[in-house]
């Protein structure tokens, strides 16, 4: 079933895209099929090197990437982050750059596909629930753990966009992860629930019907529905109304598109998402916090709100890329260098 899953999502996704039209990080001339620029083509003794993994979780079979620094040496204790993506993202996209960078700065690092997405097992397919997104992350900080080389003491996290508000609510409790940054976080309770800058406000209640009725079709063994995936003509994106959904498209579907990233979820995750908010209970963050996001990004009201509300967090800042919006900073080289001079700066000193 899995490998059927992901033949078709192979095959759509080369559809989509369009014959002998190549993005400009183009995942079908990786051996590894990562999509991002300057990604590792090939293992080399003394380079970052990419290990490809799957383990258990819950009985689902998780698809990683293991990412280790130049000159690995098994015996050694290296400091190691756990690389949560974003919704609708996989680990070949903006993860996997953000966990080699951290790699090329002498890190272990581990990016895994979410429970039900992307090259990850579980039925239905595209089932997006907070619970299962925060548990991958304690399933990632299990794995990565009994790897060779790690120093369990030395364990941070990173989570990106949608991952980044799955990592606040992982890092409330799972101790292990001694530090914790975000880049773009999104908050994936509160757009659900409220609408993206809460413009939804009035549907709330229609669309929590809409949810319950999802649910029920499930249950009664009927097609399972699916929101947020839509076959988009440029003009049609150029009229969304948000730049992020503007660029994410872009991004998603042309310039960085991968055959196991979409945008849908089943519709009837919006039970589980619509009562999930990224910052309850986010007091108990005691680790050191780090807050990245673009001054431009029209997502960074999420991340000041939940910044402010990190009152556990004494260590923790906020930091703002100038220039950058949301989705730039996936991909445009200064933007990331900016992210990454100050995450290695932030886990050097916390980790």
């Amino acid at each position: 079933m899995r490998n059927t899953f992901l033949k078709a999502s192979f095959m759509a996704a080369m559809a989509s895209i369009g014959a002998g039209e190549a993005g400009a990080a183009d995942y079908r001339k990786n051996p590894f099929t990562l999509a991002y620029d300057g990604a590792i083509t090939q293992n080399e003794p003394g380079k970052v090197n990419i290990h490809p993994v799957t383990y258990k979780l819950n009985g689902l079979d998780i698809a990683a990437n293991v990412y280790i620094p130049a000159n690995y040496d098994p015996k050694q204790a290296y400091p190691t982050v756990v690389v949560a993506h974003p919704n609708g993202g996989v680990k070949e996209q903006v993860a996997g750059l953000y966990a080699q960078r951290l790699a090329e700065q002498g890190y272990i690092t581990i990016t895994a596909d979410a429970a039900y997405q992307g090259a990850s097992a579980g039925q239905p397919r595209s089932t997006d629930k907070p619970a299962y997104r925060i548990e991958d992350i304690h399933g990632m900080a299990d794995f990565i753990s009994q790897y060779a080389g790690v120093d369990r003491k030395r364990l941070g996290l990173l989570g990106i966009c949608g991952g980044g508000g799955y990592s606040l609510a992982a890092a409330q409790t799972d101790k292990r992860f001694k530090s914790v940054a975000t880049i773009s976080m999104f908050n994936s309770g509160r757009v659900r629930r409220n609408g993206y800058n809460d413009s939804q406000l009035n549907s709330v209640q229609q669309r929590l019907q809409q949810a319950s009725e999802a649910r029920a079709q499930e249950a009664a063994g009927a097609a399972v529905l699916y929101s947020g995936d839509a076959n988009l003509s440029d003009e049609q994106i150029a009229k969304l109304p948000f730049e992020l959904y503007r660029q994410g498209y872009e991004y998603y579907w042309k310039t960085h598109a991968h055959p196991n990233s979409t945008f849908k979820y089943t519709t009837s995750s919006l039970l589980d998402l619509m009562r999930f908010d990224a910052t309850d209970q986010i007091a108990l963050i005691g680790q050191p916090l780090l807050m990245i996001a673009g001054s431009e990004a029209d997502s960074l009201y999420m991340t000041e709100d939940a910044f402010a509300k990190a009152s556990g967090a004494h260590d923790k800042e906020l930091f703002i890329i100038e220039g950058a919006t949301h989705i730039e900073t996936y991909w445009v080289p200064k933007y990331v260098d900016a992210a990454i001079g100050k995450l290695s700066a932030f886990y050097g000193k916390t980790l």
